[in-house]
C-alpha cells in the first residue's frame, strides 16, 4: 500500500524520473571510449592541467581540440570530473571512479561471455589475443627472421588454445615464447626476449623481512631495481664471456645494477659549482637552477643541495675540492661557520643512498693553506662525527705541503669517534684510488672502478707456473676492459640524455681523458706468496712487481686500442669476501684458509698502528707499501689498523709517524655503537651503558 502510494505521489515520481534521467545521462557518457579513457587517465595520473590531460588522452592536433573540449564538458556536467579553479587542474570525482569501476566490470563480463581469448597486458589494459603481435615482438625485440618468428608463434598459439581459458597475461605468453625458443635451440634469442623482474616469493620475502632493508621504502625500491638491472646486465648487456667470468667468480662487478647507469667515483670542484650555479632543468625537487650565494646561509643551502644531488650521480664516492676556498670569503666569523658546517654535514647525511652504505661524500682538505679555516672545518667535522652513529661523509687530508702534526690532535679525536679520514699526498679518493685525469686538475674527472679480478683463482688454475699465471691474467683483462669501454659509452649516452643532470649540463667530463677505466687486483699477495709458492722476500716482491707490470702493460696497450685511459689499482671491494667464499666452495675451505692472510682476500696493504713507533723507512712493510704505491698507477690502499685499546693520544702518535713514512694511508678503527640508541661507546661492551641494549655494532 505504501509502495503504491509513493509511486502515486507527484513529488516521489518526479524524483524517480530525475534519477532515471541522470542514470541515462551517465550511461550515455560511458558509451564513448574517449570519455572512459579520460576517466582512466585522471584516475591513474591524479590532477592534471587541461593541456596535460588533452595530450595524454591522445588529442594532440589543433583540429581535435574541439572534440576533446566536447568530451570534457560532458564529464563535467555529469559531475564525473571536477575542476579545481585555483590550481586549474582536473580531477576524477568519487562518482567518476564508481562509473569507471562499473565500465571495467561490464567490459570484463562481456569478454567472458564472448568466449574469445583475451590478454591482460603490462600497460593496464585487456586486449583480444592476436598472434600477429607475437610475431611483431619477436622481430622488433628479438631481431628474429620473419620466417622463424612465424614458426615460433604458430607453436605458441597451438599451446595457448589448449589452455581453454578466458584470460592470458603478457608475461605468461612471453614465458611460453621463451620456452619454445629454448626447446628449438635459440638461446641467444631467448636472452633478448627475457622478462626481467622478481618472483612473487622474493617480493613477499622482502616485504616480510623489512627490518633487513635500509633507507626505508627508498631502500626497498633500490634493491628491487638493482636486481632487475643487474639481471639485464648479465643477460643482455655484457659480452657472454665477461658475464660468465663474473658469475663464476673469475672477476667481480660491484653494484651490477648500476653498471650502465652511474659512474663510480667523481672528482669535482665544488667551489666552481657553487659560485657559478647549476642548471638542474627541473630534474630534482622542482628546482630550475641554483644561483651564486650572496650570504653564508645561502652558501650552506647550496652546499647541502649540490652535495646531495652529486651523491645521486655516483655509485661509490664523490670527491670534492674547494671547500676551504669557498668558505674563506666568510672567514670573519669562524665560530658561525663551524656550527653551520656541522649542521650542513648532518643534512647531507640524511640525503639519498644507494644501498646500505650509500655513496661516500668526501671533502678534500689541503692542510698547507689557510690554517684557521682548515682548523674550523676539522672542528665542524668532529662535531658531526660525534653526533652521527655511522658517518657518510669523509675527509681526505692532503699533507703534501704541511705536516700532519699541525692538526693531529683533532684528527686523532675524529678517528677515535669513527670518522672517515684518508691521508694522502696527491689526488686520491677515500679508498686510495688515484684520480685518473691528472692533467686537468681543476675540472671534473670520473673513475669507472667496479671491476675486480680474482688473482688467487688465476693462481689456482696456473699449476704454480708464474708465466702461465700472468698469461691468464692478460687473457682475462682484455675482454673485461672491452666491456668497461662499452660501459663508458653507455653511461655517457644516458648522461647526455639527462639521467645525470649535473654531469650532463654543468661539467666537461666528456672531454678526452676525463673518464678513466680502473682494474682492481684482489688477493695478489695470497696468489703469489701462498698459491704460487713464493716467499715474502726480495724474490717474491719481484714476482709481485712482474704481475703488476703485466697488468699495467695490458691496460696501457688495450687502452690505446680503445682510446681510453686505463689504470690498475689494489684497493678495497666487496669482491674480496665473494672471491674467497666462491673459491672455498670450489677448492675446499681448508685449502683457501691455508693461503688467506686475513678474514678474506687482501685488498691492498694493512699495517698495525701499534707497531708504527718502531718502524723506520727501511722497515720491510714500509718499503713494500711505498714500492707498490709507486709502481701502481691507480693507487694502493694502505690501511692503518687501530687497536681497540688505543686512545686518541696513541692514534695521534701513530698517524704522525705514518705521515713521515708513507705517501698515503687510511686509519681504521672499530667504534662500538648501540644499534638501539646510537650511543658511541669508548670500549666494546656486552650492553649499552645508557639503554642497556645488548645489540652493539662494532
Amino acid at each position: 500500500m505504501e509502495l503504491s502510494e509513493d509511486f502515486g505521489d507527484p513529488k516521489r515520481g518526479g524524483i524517480l524520473q530525475s534519477a532515471s534521467k541522470r542514470v541515462r545521462m551517465i550511461f550515455s557518457v560511458m558509451a564513448s571510449p574517449n570519455r572512459i579513457d579520460i576517466l582512466r587517465i585522471l584516475n591513474s595520473k591524479g590532477p592534471l592541467t587541461y593541456s596535460e590531460l588533452k595530450s595524454l588522452a591522445g588529442f594532440k592536433s589543433k583540429k581535435e581540440s574541439g572534440k576533446f573540449a566536447y568530451h570534457l564538458r560532458k564529464l563535467l556536467r555529469q559531475s564525473l570530473v571536477a575542476l579545481n579553479k585555483s590550481e586549474r587542474r582536473y580531477t576524477i570525482t568519487n562518482l567518476g571512479k564508481l562509473v569507471l569501476s562499473l565500465a571495467r566490470q561490464i567490459e570484463e563480463r562481456s569478454i567472458i561471455e564472448s568466449g574469445k581469448m583475451y590478454v591482460r597486458t603490462s600497460h593496464e589494459s585487456i586486449e583480444e589475443f592476436n598472434s600477429h603481435k607475437i610475431i611483431q615482438s619477436l622481430v622488433r625485440e628479438g631481431s628474429l627472421p620473419l620466417e622463424l618468428a612465424q614458426k615460433i608463434t604458430e607453436e605458441v598459439e597451438n599451446r595457448i588454445y589448449k589452455f581453454q581459458t578466458s584470460y592470458l597475461t603478457s608475461s605468461l605468453i612471453r614465458e611460453m615464447v621463451n620456452s619454445v625458443l629454448l626447446e628449438q635451440g635459440h638461446e641467444d634469442y631467448r636472452h633478448k626476449l627475457a622478462r626481467f623482474g622478481l618472483p612473487g616469493y622474493d617480493i613477499h620475502e622482502m616485504l616480510t623481512n623489512v627490518d633487513g632493508i635500509h633507507n626505508g621504502v627508498e631502500g626497498l625500491l633500490f634493491k628491487t631495481g638493482q636486481n632487475v638491472f643487474g639481471e639485464y646486465l648479465v643477460l643482455n648487456t655484457l659480452p657472454k664471456d665477461v658475464a660468465d667470468s663474473h658469475l663464476s667468480g673469475d672477476l667481480h662487478i660491484t653494484n651490477a645494477g648500476l653498471w650502465s647507469l652511474l659512474p663510480d667515483t667523481i672528482f669535482v670542484n665544488i667551489k666552481e659549482l657553487i659560485e657559478e650555479g647549476v642548471d638542474l632543468r627541473g630534474k630534482f625537487l622542482g628546482v630550475t637552477r641554483t644561483s651564486s650565494p650572496s650570504s653564508l646561509d645561502d652558501l650552506f643551502t647550496s652546499l647541502s643541495l649540490l652535495t646531495c644531488l652529486l651523491i645521486k650521480e655516483a655509485s661509490q664516492e664523490i670527491v670534492m675540492d674547494g671547500l676551504v676556498a669557498v668558505l674563506q670569503k666568510y672567514s670573519k666569523n669562524l665560530p658561525e661557520i663551524e656550527e653551520k658546517l656541522a649542521s650542513c654535514f648532518a643534512k647531507i647525511s640524511t640525503g639519498p643512498k644507494y644501498g646500505k652504505n650509500g655513496t661516500l661524500a668526501s671533502f678534500r682538505i689541503s692542510i698547507g693553506t689557510e690554517p684557521k679555516m682548515v682548523g674550523t672545518v676539522l672542528q665542524a667535522y668532529k662535531k658531526y662525527v660525534k653526533s652521527t652513529p655511522l658517518p657518510s661523509i669523509g675527509l681526505i687530508i692532503d699533507y703534501e705541503k704541511a705536516k700532519i702534526s699541525d692538526y693531529s690532535e683533532t684528527l686523532a679525536d675524529v678517528i677515535a669517534l669513527g670518522g672517515h679520514i684518508m691521508f694522502a699526498k696527491g689526488l686520491v679518493s677515500n679508498k686510495g684510488l688515484a684520480r685518473g685525469d691528472t692533467k686537468n686538475v681543476g675540472t671534473t674527472s670520473i673513475n669507472l672502478e667496479s671491476l675486480s679480478i680474482n688473482m688467487p683463482r688465476l693462481a689456482f688454475e696456473s699449476n704454480k707456473d708464474e708465466t702461465y699465471f700472468r698469461a691468464r691474467l692478460a687473457l682475462l683483462m682484455k675482454p673485461a676492459l672491452a666491456a668497461m669501454s662499452l660501459r663508458k659509452k653507455e653511461i655517457s649516452d644516458l648522461t647526455r640524455r639527462g639521467l645525470n643532470p649535473i654531469l650532463a649540463n654543468n661539467t666537461q667530463y666528456m672531454q678526452k681523458g676525463s673518464v678513466t677505466l680502473v682494474v682492481n687486483l684482489i688477493g695478489l699477495k695470497e696468489a703469489v706468496y701462498g698459491i704460487l709458492g713464493y716467499e715474502n722476500n726480495k724474490a717474491g716482491h719481484e714476482i709481485l712487481a712482474k704481475v703488476i707490470n703485466t697488468a699495467m702493460e695490458v691496460a696501457t696497450k688495450k687502452g690505446k686500442e680503445m682510446g681510453d685511459n686505463v689504470i690498475v689499482t689494489m684497493t678495497e671491494s666487496d669482491a674480496a669476501s665473494r672471491f674467497s667464499s666462491l673459491d672455498g666452495e670450489k677448492y675446499g675451505k681448508m685449502s683457501i684458509n691455508n693461503h688467506v692472510m686475513g678474514e678474506s682476500y687482501s685488498e691492498g696493504v694493512i699495517l698495525d698502528a701499534s707497531e708504527m713507533a718502531e718502524m723506520t723507512p727501511k722497515n720491510e712493510k714500509i718499503v713494500e707499501s711505498n714500492y707498490f704505491s709507486k709502481i701502481l698507477n691507480g693507487g694502493l690502499l694502505v690501511q692503518l689498523k687501530i687497536p681497540d685499546a688505543m686512545d686518541s693520544s696513541g692514534i695521534k702518535k701513530a698517524i704522525e709517524k705514518a705521515g713521515d713514512l708513507l705517501g698515503s694511508f687510511r686509519p681504521i678503527k672499530k667504534v662500538p655503537i648501540c644499534s638501539n640508541c646510537g650511543l658511541k661507546e669508548e670500549k666494546i661492551a656486552e650492553k649499552c651503558s645508557v639503554c642497556k641494549s645488548p645489540y652493539i655494532l662494532a
